[in-house]
């Protein structure tokens, strides 16, 4: 039974860590998008998030998008730079043609840090990408 499961792959979706001013605050803080770089629009994109060690973890985040549109992204959440020392995990879930797809990505710790920042798809920011 468990053969006849149907699995699709997922692509063009990212999960990427951006440091970015702070309008009002006149601060740099740490924000995690998703991005869509697909064709397709996403619906019903379920996120849970979750950091962790051998001795400390966070409380676990939901978040919900109703649409995320093809080409686009959306901010999830604020990154506190305290849980950089953590492994941060994103577990995506959405539907695109009807069909539900789930990834978990990574940010291992003391990943997230400008010597890592590259050019990030869709958004045009420098950012981490997650594995």
């Amino acid at each position: 039974m468990r053969k006849d499961i149907e699995i699709p792959e997922v692509k063009d979706v990212y999960i990427a860590a951006i440091k970015e001013l702070h309008e009002e605050y006149k601060t740099e803080d740490w924000n995690a998008y998703i991005i869509n770089d697909g064709k397709e629009p996403l619906e019903i994109v379920l996120i849970t998030v979750q950091g962790y060690s051998d001795t400390k973890m966070t409380t676990h985040m939901r978040h919900k998008i109703a649409l995320l549109p093809a080409k686009g992204f959306a901010k999830i959440e604020f990154m506190q730079e305290s849980i950089f020392k953590l492994d941060n995990f994103y577990t995506v879930t959405y539907f695109l043609n009807n069909k539900m797809y789930e990834k978990r990505w990574e940010f291992p710790a003391f990943s997230i840090k400008e010597a890592n920042l590259k050019s990030i798809p869709v958004i045009g920011k420098k950012g981490i990408l997650a594995k």
